[in-house]
């Protein structure tokens, strides 16, 4: 997380916080459909791979221009590493659910990840939440359930890929709170592309097959298209308070649906997409009741 302390954020700077993160997801559902389009024909640990060894120049350039060689500098090596490996195994299994369901589907069970990062905080780091915020996780699970529909005819194992993805992802949040303040977005972004490279290379010899020339294309679509959303998404959260552009994050949902028409006709049944509004809503509550707790807890 980042040391910066943000000022209350003035009309101007949220309207450009919000169009920052909207066009940030936007990227990023363009990077997804891409490993989409390759997981047909090549596996997930070498798409990570190729998507970090294009995108570790780039950051490492950003992440030097912004805040010159201190950005580099941590005291949390191996954390920084770990939690490479936890993001590694996060998106590998995302990858892998693509490969069986509809990208907005996958999506949709992805964002369930607020919900467990909210669940972590009380059993891990013993914060204190709310009932309320309680239930609106209650409710973000039902929502898992009514995609997922465990024990029924239209279960897919697959569904569990991206529920696995967001568990992981969560766990990786939660460790940043291991992390130094002084340690900013950039040195914690760079670190997690660099580790994102050093873990997948380990795995090429069993997964490595040589690219077609055509397919290179879509290998650096994976790899600009996330670093670009990456860097839009962080410097929404730099320029407009969290309250106001973490709700924007679900707008995901909808660059989902349409790219998986669009692409590949895919079209989720009516209880996906009541699923993905209970799951979307419930995180949007539990974004907007965490920021008014704030001010009290500052007063304690």
């Amino acid at each position: 997380m980042s040391s910066v302390t943000l000022p209350t954020a003035r009309p101007s700077s949220a309207a450009a916080g919000i169009a920052c993160v909207m066009a940030g997801i936007f990227f990023l559902t363009l990077s997804d459909a891409n490993a989409k389009w390759l997981g047909a024909s090549y596996h997930p640990l070498q798409i990570l791979f190729l998507r970090a060894l294009i995108a570790l120049p780039v950051v490492t350039a950003l992440a030097l221009w912004l805040g010159g060689r201190r950005v580099l500098r941590t005291g949390h090596l191996r954390l920084h590493l770990a939690r490479g490996a936890i993001n590694v195994v996060s998106a590998c299994c995302f990858y892998l659910g693509l490969n069986s369901l509809p990208l907005a589907e996958a999506t949709a069970i992805a964002f369930a990840a607020p919900l467990f990062v909210t669940a972590l905080s009380v059993f891990v780091l013993k914060e204190r939440v709310d009932s309320r915020r309680w239930l609106a996780v209650l409710a973000g699970f039902a929502g898992v359930l009514i995609i997922v529909r465990p024990g029924t005819d239209a279960f897919q194992a697959a569904t569990l890929l991206p529920l696995t993805t967001a568990m992981l992802y969560a766990v990786m949040m939660t460790t940043a709170r291991g992390i130094s303040p002084s340690e900013g977005m950039l040195t914690t972004t760079f670190y997690i592309v660099a580790g994102q490279f050093l873990c997948s290379i380990l795995t090429l010899p069993w997964v490595w097959q040589a690219p077609a020339v055509a397919d290179l294309p879509y290998f650096a679509g994976v790899a600009l298209f996330s670093t670009l959303g990456l860097t839009l998404i962080t410097q929404a959260f730099r320029i407009a308070p969290a309250s106001v552009v973490a709700p924007f994050d679900y707008t995901g949902l909808i660059w989902a649906t349409v790219l998986g028409w669009v692409f590949w006709r895919e079209a989720p049944d009516a209880l996906a997409y009541l699923g993905a509004a209970f799951i979307a809503g419930s995180g949007i509550y539990i974004a907007l009741r965490e920021a008014r707790s704030k001010p009290r807890r500052g007063k304690r």
